[in-house]
């Protein structure tokens, strides 16, 4: 399972695309979850916040693609995190 959530907004291309990506790069057996893509726009605190209320609902093994950028369009690393030993 990967879930998605991002401050993307739901009236763009976006999501569209990222789904689209996942979709082509997986097995057909991934469901794909829309979480949120309502996060305050680059609010990074408020969508920590918010992913750490909802993730607990979420089974062993769930994977969580979280997209809140306050830095569109610069040059930065992606931060891959592995918790609770899962």
């Amino acid at each position: 399972m990967i879930v998605l959530f991002t401050d993307f907004g739901a009236d763009d291309i976006y999501v569209g695309q990222v789904k689209a990506a996942l979709l082509k790069d997986l097995s057909s057996n991934r469901i794909i979850v829309d979480l949120l893509h309502s996060v305050p726009p680059f609010e990074v605190r408020a969508g920590a916040h918010l992913l750490a209320a909802l993730q607990g609902r979420f089974p062993d093994g769930a994977v969580f693609l979280a997209v809140v950028d306050p830095g569109v369009g610069t040059a930065r690393d992606a931060v891959i995190l592995k918790a609770d030993d899962k």
